[in-house]
């Protein structure tokens, strides 16, 4: 197979070498081979179709983390994530339109009321964390503030409710912080960190606890996501649910990577392997992180698999579209596990935003 020069294949990309070198460095689309003398940099054909989808991406304005997870996926996944981000994107837009026009009314003199962008959307939450039928200790924790919602899954055994009680902790002491954007998620990472050596610490020849963490950290307008393992978020918007998280199992890298589908991941015996744990591994542990823009009339849901695992997504949205506050909600949320068996612990939040 004849390689590309970095311009040619640049050129047949819409990339430029300067823009093709940061994607290298990054780890996004390295070469397919390096000269050893001249360090020049050859790409492969079969390369152009991720290099384009990047490409495309890039022009409306996607974030690279982003763009890095939209390329990990197959193509229906992919076109999922895509239009989830654009339509926050888009709800992200119409709200500062509006603060805009506000602000152009105001010094036309059409208007003399001053816009409060200061004013932060609430909410209103409720959390249920219940042994499973046939459970006889609950390793799950679930939390909700007004700042803060998070759900973590400790192991069976030894450890595993301490495990999920520490992770959880170390993002309460986040609370009162007033820091955004970059600086917020650097707090999360560093926090997670911290309750991923807590964890560590704890081990045993015996026994390892680990424990999963899926948390969202709201400061003003926007909302940190952070995750690792396989608690889930979602959010309702529009009548429409989205997964906002990507589990961290062995079964969903198998889903990702073609060797397995949907239907079978749901009945494969084991989809609860976790790839990436807090307290797993060898070295510390990576979690994902993202930022969202709060929208007055979401709906977030964060659970752990004792509920994911039991409701089929269209079961979860059912129930989430339902009339009725958080609290009911998660009542049903619970309700419904529970009449299928619940056969593992249940953890889960429930929170709307209003203005």
């Amino acid at each position: 197979m004849e390689l590309l020069t970095i311009g040619s294949f640049g050129r047949s990309a819409g990339l430029t070498a300067k823009a093709l070198r940061l994607y290298d460095d990054i780890g996004l689309l390295p070469p397919a081979a390096v000269d050893a003398e001249s360090g020049y940099r050859f790409y492969a054909p079969d390369q152009l179709d991720r290099a384009r989808l990047i490409a495309t991406l890039r022009r409306i304005g996607m974030p690279l983390a982003e763009i890095r997870r939209v390329c990990d996926l197959d193509a229906a996944a992919a076109a999922e994530a895509i239009g989830a981000w654009w339509r926050e994107v888009t709800a992200d837009t119409a709200a500062r339109s509006r603060v805009a026009t506000h602000l152009v009314d105001l010094l036309a003199g059409r208007d003399t009321t001053m816009p409060d962008t200061n004013r932060a959307p609430a909410l209103r939450y409720a959390v249920r964390c219940e042994a499973g039928a046939a459970r006889d200790s609950n390793e799950d924790v679930a939390y909700a503030g007004d700042r803060l919602l998070a759900v973590a899954d400790g192991t069976r055994g030894p450890g595993g409710a301490a495990a999920s009680t520490a992770a959880v902790d170390a993002l309460t002491a986040l609370e009162p912080t007033d820091a955004t954007g970059p600086e917020l998620l650097t707090m999360l990472a560093d926090a997670v960190a911290d309750a991923d050596r807590h964890v560590r610490r704890a081990a045993t020849d015996d026994h390892r606890p680990v424990t999963t963490l899926t948390a969202l950290l709201r400061s003003g307008d926007r909302l940190a996501l952070v995750h690792v393992g396989d608690s889930r978020a979602y959010v309702l918007r529009g009548g429409e649910l989205f997964q906002l998280t990507r589990d961290h199992t062995y079964v969903q890298s198998l889903v990702d990577q073609g060797r397995l589908g949907a239907d079978e991941a749901a009945a494969h015996p084991q989809r609860a392997l976790l790839a990436r744990a807090l307290g797993a591994g060898a070295g510390p542990v990576e979690a994902d992180l993202a930022l969202r823009t709060v929208v007055d009339g979401d709906r977030y849901l964060l659970c752990s698999d004792g509920l994911s695992a039991v409701l089929d997504r269209a079961e979860l949205s059912a129930a989430l579209g339902l009339d009725g506050d958080p609290e009911q909600v998660a009542q049903r949320l619970t309700d419904l596990a529970y009449a299928k068996g619940a056969p593992d612990n249940i953890a889960c939040v429930v929170a709307d935003v209003i203005s």
